[in-house]
């Protein structure tokens, strides 16, 4: 199935099935989904988690459970900057920096900037654990993003720095509607996941799917890289 018809296939099936949390509509965004909170439960539960001392997460709704659970647990928690428009283009999140009482509220879309120190790629140390938010996913490690492709090319900028690496696990958080039987063709800039995580499964995918090594930069506008800092600065 053609990715875009997917992403509709999936947003419609969330909406009217009554599995969308706020914000709405699902469409067009990385959705929240009903048990969101038992899908992050479940990768807590894992050994990668657990060994993970420095975890990168996308900044969606429905992986605020992961977030939060990751300051709780004591993990550095790094997150992008809207469209990596900055060029310090990632957000520190320190739990020994944030009192207990705020943790809740420090890794919100609306509250990061008041916790967060803002830092370039340079200072972003070597990750332990990537989570991406999914609009779908199989079980094979395809993921379906909302189609900007923002989360592959944080992913391409940090390998290329060398802090991601084939040993890193990836993961993502959803809904079990979410992961779909379709073939999903896989793209080379596409990233795969390692693990899935739904309110009642732990999938592990063992994916045979290459991952990107970098930034494919004949596949970006002059545009596209102009916007943003940490892409101009280091284009061949």
């Amino acid at each position: 199935m053609d990715k875009r018809d997917l992403r509709e296939r999936v947003w419609d099936r969330l909406e009217s099935d009554g599995l969308a949390r706020f914000p709405f509509p699902p469409h067009g965004r990385i959705p929240n989904f009903a048990g969101a909170e038992d899908a992050a439960e479940r990768l807590t539960e894992t050994p990668e988690w657990r060994d993970a001392n420095v975890v990168k997460a996308n900044p969606d709704a429905p992986q605020l459970p992961v977030r939060r659970r990751a300051l709780d647990a004591g993990k550095t928690v790094y997150m992008a900057v809207p469209r990596l428009r900055d060029e310090k283009p990632f957000y520190e999140l320190d739990p020994t920096e944030i009192p207990a009482d705020d943790r809740d509220r420090a890794p919100t879309v609306s509250h990061v900037e008041e916790y967060a120190q803002q830092v370039g790629p340079d200072d972003v140390p070597g990750l332990d654990l990537v989570v991406s938010g999914s609009v779908a996913v199989t079980d094979d490690g395809a993921r379906v993003g909302k189609g900007e492709g923002y989360s592959d090319l944080e992913y391409a900028v940090l390998r290329e720095l060398g802090l991601v690496d084939d040993a890193t696990t990836v993961t993502t958080t959803v809904h079990n509607v979410q992961v779909v039987e379709t073939s999903v063709e896989v793209e080379a800039h596409d990233v795969p996941m390692d693990i899935v995580t739904t309110p009642t499964r732990t999938i592990r995918t063992e994916t045979e799917y290459d991952r990107p090594e970098g930034v494919f930069w004949d596949d970006l506008s002059d545009e596209r890289i102009d916007e943003m800092p940490v892409l101009a600065t280091r284009q061949p």
